[in-house]
């Protein structure tokens, strides 16, 4: 069975051709700002992005009638279970009209229908961004007003897989197993997998530690302050708390390597933020710990910051009484995505997306 996978970024597409499940072909493309920026919609660089691919996927010795199936990452669509979906109409509709704002993630789906369609083979997402296992408890805020429930925005694709190597390693089902599992990318992300459900995470857009260039929870009352300061705008204020915020904003660098090799080499700045991260992250683990009332088999540590030994052992100083520790550096996207679309071909079976929509 040949897959062909699709994971699209904000400048870039990461594509990768699987054979019987083994990865025998990966291409990272980059897209020239300039001619992403002709683009008011992120939406509208479909036709571009696919010719881009279709074109490398030539080169590479492929045809579009090569693949059994076509698989791409899914992005801010409704909120939904984990799982393996198929891409129909209703999920067309919300990537053209996205109801939680627009991402290059939500071109993935998008190119492989189209791909696919042009064959008469089928297209598939796997854990997209929107994936909601919340539990009840685990929604409220601090304030009972529309738009203040916690909602699940993280990391679902790599926190699975990675949660499944976890259970490999342990010997045992995911679905039995209580793990904490931190995704240390640019943005970072905490989840607490009860028995196979993610029941709480921090919201890698609003909650819990900052990232490199992401805010994280920000002090309530500073944020309103900055909102209102005379001629800042709502656009303004988005690209601060979400570009420009995190380790960036001590530092000014979003370059996590950067910040390590300056903070051991004697850079006091670099080293306070390199602290702070690490500070932050393990207080979210701690909650995670709680949420799971202190019954965790591990803690698992994934992302390109993962690589860092110095980093998790800074983690691992506050957190290593709870669980034993993980490391699975980098990240599982591209598998994750080819197993779970040829899962749904070889069994016939996969979800469908207006059936599993979380009201």
């Amino acid at each position: 069975m040949r897959i062909l996978v699709i994971n699209p970024g904000a400048t870039s597409t990461k594509i990768a051709v699987y054979e019987n499940n083994e990865e025998v072909f990966k291409k990272g493309i980059d897209h020239d700002a300039a001619e992403i920026a002709k683009y008011p919609h992120v939406v509208d660089q479909m036709p571009f992005r696919k010719e881009v691919i279709e074109k490398t996927v030539e080169e590479a010795g492929y045809s579009e009638a090569d693949f059994d199936a076509f698989v791409g990452r899914g992005g801010l669509f409704q909120h939904i279970p984990s799982g393996t979906y198929k891409v129909d109409d209703d999920v067309i509709a919300d990537i053209k009209n996205p109801p939680y704002g627009e991402h290059a993630s939500n071109l993935g789906a998008y190119i492989a229908k189209e791909m696919g369609d042009s064959v008469g083979k089928p297209a598939f997402f796997v854990d997209p961004v929107c994936v909601d296992e919340l539990e009840p408890l685990a929604r409220y805020s601090g304030l009972n007003y529309p738009g203040f429930e916690r909602q699940s925005f993280f990391h679902p694709l790599n926190q699975k897989a990675v949660a499944r190597k976890t259970a490999e390693k342990l010997g045992k089902p995911y679905e039995e197993l209580n793990l904490i599992v931190v995704h240390l990318g640019g943005g970072v992300s905490v989840g607490a997998h009860k028995h196979g459900r993610v029941v709480d995470v921090n919201n890698v857009k609003d909650d819990g530690a900052m990232g490199m260039d992401r805010g994280g929870a920000l002090p309530a009352n500073a944020l309103v302050n900055l909102c209102f300061q005379e001629g800042m705008t709502k656009k303004d204020v988005k690209r601060i708390i979400g570009q420009e915020a995190g380790v960036y904003s001590y530092t000014g660098t979003k370059d996590f390597l950067t910040v390590e090799t300056e903070a051991f080499a004697g850079d006091e700045k670099m080293m306070g933020a390199f602290k702070a991260i690490a500070y932050q992250l393990a207080k979210d683990i701690g909650a995670m710990a709680a949420v799971l009332h202190y019954d965790v088999d591990a803690i698992s540590l994934t992302g390109g910051m993962a690589y860092s030994v110095k980093f998790c052992e800074e983690i691992g100083h506050y957190v290593s009484k709870i669980a034993p520790i993980y490391r699975f550096p980098g990240e599982c996207e591209m598998e994750a995505l080819a197993l779970g679309a040829a899962k749904a071909v070889e069994t016939g079976k996969w979800e469908t997306y207006a059936e599993n929509i979380i009201k």
